[in-house]
C-alpha cells in the first residue's frame, strides 16, 4: 500500500508504509563491497539450497497439486455429483511461509495451503480420504496429521521434502484455476479455521508487495534470521520471533530506507529496533478494518490486545498480532540482543573509518557469539 505525504505544502513522492521513509539515502562503493562479502558469507553459511533441490521441490509441489485435484475429484463421485460437476470439481495448491517469501534454504519445511470447495470438508474429506491417500502413496512417509491445534496441519515428507499442509474450505462449489484469495470475498462464509489457514498465504502476499526492493528484503531477512537463531531469540513457541513476525520487521526497515540495501539494511536493522517504543505497533500498513466483521488488533476496542508486549502487525485482513506469545522476559531478552548488536554496528563502523579495514560488518554480527567480549578492538 502505497501512501503521500506533504513537506512544505508540496506533495512528497509515493512510499511504501504508514509513514515517510526515515532515509532515501543510497549506497555507497563501500556498501555494495559489505553486501558482497554478506551474500558470500551467506552462501558459505549454507543457507541456500542447491539447485537440484529447488528442482525437486518444484516437481514435488507438482505432484502435491495433481493429488489434490485427484482427491476432489473422487470425493465429488463419492457424494453423488453430477458429471458435470466432477469434471469441473478442483482445488488448488498456493505456498506460503519462508518458500514463498524466497528466504528458505536446505531441509526447510514447504507451509502449504489446500484450498477447497464447500462440499470437501476438513475432518471427513481432508483429514480422512486425503490421508488415506497420502498414506498410501510410496513418495510419502512420516503422515502426521494435527487437527487439535489453532490451525490444524498434515505434516509428512513427500519425496524427503517435509510438508506442512493446511485446508481452507471456500464456499464455491468450484475452484477456479485462477482463483486469487487477495480478495477480502475470498472469506466471506467460510469457517475461522479456513480464516486462519488463508492468512498465512493472504500475509506472505502482502509483504512482498509491501517491500520497495524484493531482492534486498530476501538478503536482509536471510541475515537476520541466521542472526537470531544463532542468539536464541527466534521461536514463536519460545516466546520470541516466529518466521512471520521476523519477516514484518525487516520489512519495515525497507520501508524505512527504501534506497539501502542489505549492508545498511541490517545495520538500520538494530538501530531502529534498539530505540523502539514498545508496545507501539509495528505496521506495514493502515490496519484495514475490512467489511466482513472478523476481529482485528486494535487495544481501543479488544482488552486483551492491550497486553500484547511487542504488536507486529500483519498486513492482511484481519490483521492480527503476530507476536501474541512474546512476554515481558522475553521482549526484554531480545531488546537486550538488538542492543547489543546496534553497539556492534558502531563499534565496526568506527573501527573501519580509523583502520580502513574491509571486514564485512554483517559477517561480524551474525559470528560475534563466537568471539569474547575482551576481544572487541582488534
Amino acid at each position: 500500500m502505497a501512501a503521500s505525504g506533504q513537506v512544505n505544502g508540496n506533495v512528497s513522492p509515493q512510499y511504501l508504509g504508514v509513514t515517510q521513509p526515515i532515509s532515501t539515502a543510497g549506497p555507497t562503493e563501500a556498501d555494495h563491497a559489505r553486501t558482497l562479502k554478506l551474500e558470500k558469507f551467506l552462501v558459505s553459511a549454507g543457507l541456500y539450497e542447491s539447485q537440484d533441490e529447488a528442482v525437486l521441490r518444484e516437481e514435488v509441489l507438482g505432484r502435491l497439486d495433481q493429488t489434490i485435484k485427484l482427491w476432489v475429484k473422487q470425493i465429488s463421485q463419492n457424494k453423488g455429483f453430477s458429471d458435470q460437476l466432477i469434471q469441473e470439481a478442483n482445488a488448488k495448491i498456493f505456498t506460503f511461509g519462508s518458500y514463498r517469501l524466497g528466504v528458505h534454504g536446505p531441509s526447510t519445511d514447504i507451509d502449504t495451503l489446500c484450498v477447497g470447495p464447500r462440499h470437501a470438508s476438513r475432518e471427513e474429506d481432508f483429514f480422512a480420504e486425503l490421508y488415506t491417500m497420502l498414506a498410501d502413496m510410496e513418495e510419502v512417509t512420516e503422515l502426521h496429521p494435527v487437527t487439535d491445534v489453532h490451525v490444524p496441519v498434515m505434516k509428512f515428507k513427500f519425496n524427503g521434502i517435509s510438508i506442512d499442509l493446511l485446508y481452507a474450505r471456500l464456499s464455491l462449489w468450484v475452484i477456479p484455476e485462477d482463483l486469487d484469495i487477495s480478495q477480502e470475498s475470498i472469506l466471506r462464509n467460510i469457517d475461522e479455521q479456513s480464516v486462519h489457514s488463508l492468512s498465512g498465504c493472504r500475509v506472505t502476499d502482502q509483504i512482498l508487495r509491501l517491500v520497495p526492493n524484493i531482492q534486498h528484503f530476501h538478503t536482509t531477512l536471510r541475515c537476520l534470521k541466521f542472526w537470531a537463531k544463532r542468539r536464541g531469540v527466534y521461536s514463536s513457541v519460545m516466546g520470541f520471533l516466529g518466521g512471520v513476525s521476523c519477516a514484518l520487521l525487516v520489512a519495515r526497515i525497507c520501508q524505512l530506507y527504501p534506497n539501502a540495501i542489505p549492508s545498511m539494511l541490517v545495520s538500520c536493522f538494530f538501530l531502529v529496533y534498539t530505540q523502539w517504543r514498545w508496545p507501539n505497533p509495528v505496521m506495514l500498513c493502515a490496519i484495514d478494518e475490512g467489511t466482513l466483521g472478523l476481529p482485528v488488533w486494535d487495544p481501543r476496542k479488544n482488552p486483551c490486545d492491550r497486553l500484547h508486549h511487542m504488536p507486529i502487525i500483519t498486513p492482511a485482513y484481519p490483521c492480527m498480532n503476530s507476536s501474541y506469545s512474546v512476554s515481558l522476559s522475553t521482549l526484554r531478552v531480545m531488546m537486550e540482543e538488538f542492543r547489543r548488536a546496534n553497539e556492534i554496528c558502531e563499534v565496526y563502523y568506527i573501527f573501519v573509518s580509523r583502520l580502513v579495514l574491509h571486514i564485512d560488518l554483517c559477517i561480524v554480527i551474525c559470528t560475534w557469539y563466537q568471539v569474547k567480549e575482551d576481544t572487541l578492538s582488534i
